[in-house]
């Protein structure tokens, strides 16, 4: 309908806004969708589970916005030399409905307590702010005849959404790369396994996400000498205790003996070797 109405009222800034609400929609149809097929049980398919589906939801969302918004620029830029009115009562009529739906949205969610209602809450807040600046741009259009008004409007709404768009598709191709979450955090945990008393290396370590909130670890341990099935039972509740705090949801770790050689490509291996005394 905002589609319509920014054709109607011949307004670019009025087609930006609706790019806006159409980008919240598809995020909170598509987390929604994603999120119940994400709550399903792991299989041999797929053994870690669901959860990286919820990141299609960000790809679909961010191809549609880009395109959507090269779209609305192609529409504004060439407005700027060569201005269209647009027609200032019927912006006020459609930023006055887009602020109380909008606006009575977030109020029934303001009182919201979970993640996802707080974070529909914002996303309804900034359309209302949105919804506001057109108001704003269409009263003074109805005593000033300032055309250019509209499609300033209309590329700052499109150049807010592409930032924000490109921040996450950025951080959700990393994720589907297996870009390490926190590189500070892999090295307190090469850290923190170095320090344990029978660890003479750590080497392999590798961090990624399933989805950007679970975290998947996977290390080689070299001990320092043989030691007894009990030893490395009790070495490996201390690893558990050592790597609790940083709340991982898988854990792979792999001993290995002082005379093993790894089994594993060098080239994916980080070996960090505890410096042996003088």
């Amino acid at each position: 309908m905002e589609f319509i109405g920014g054709w109607l009222t011949n307004s670019t800034a009025i087609m930006a806004d609706a790019m806006h609400d159409l980008g919240d929609s598809l995020s909170i149809g598509l987390a929604w969708i994603l999120s119940k097929i994400a709550h399903k049980q792991a299989n041999d398919t797929y053994s870690y589970g669901y959860q990286r589906f919820s990141l299609l939801g960000a790809l679909v969302n961010g191809a549609v916005l880009i395109g959507g918004s090269i779209w609305v620029l192609s529409e504004a830029i060439p407005r700027l030399s060569d201005p269209e009115m647009p027609h200032a009562q019927g912006m006020i009529v459609l930023a006055i409905f887009g602020i109380a739906v909008n606006g009575f949205a977030a109020y029934k969610l303001s009182h919201g307590k979970s993640l996802n209602e707080r974070v529909l809450n914002w996303h309804l807040l900034e359309d209302v702010l949105g919804w506001v600046a057109v108001l704003l741009v269409a009263v003074v259009l109805s005593f000033v005849d300032l055309p250019v008004l509209d499609p300033l409007l209309s590329i700052g709404f499109t150049l807010f959404i592409l930032f924000n768009v490109t921040k996450t598709l950025i951080d959700t191709i990393k994720i589907f790369l297996q870009a390490t979450p926190d590189t500070k955090v892999r090295q307190d945990i090469i850290s923190d396994l170095k320090s344990l008393e029978k660890i003479r290396s750590v080497h392999h370590v590798h961090i990624w996400s399933l989805d950007g909130a679970n975290d998947v670890l996977t290390a080689h341990l070299e001990l320092e000498k043989a030691i007894s099935d009990l030893g490395q039972q009790e070495l490996k509740r201390e690893i558990s205790r050592t790597l609790q705090r940083y709340d991982l949801s898988h854990t792979t770790i792999e001993l290995e003996f002082p005379d093993e050689d790894c089994r594993d490509s060098e080239a994916t291996s980080t070996k960090t070797t505890l410096p042996t005394s003088p």
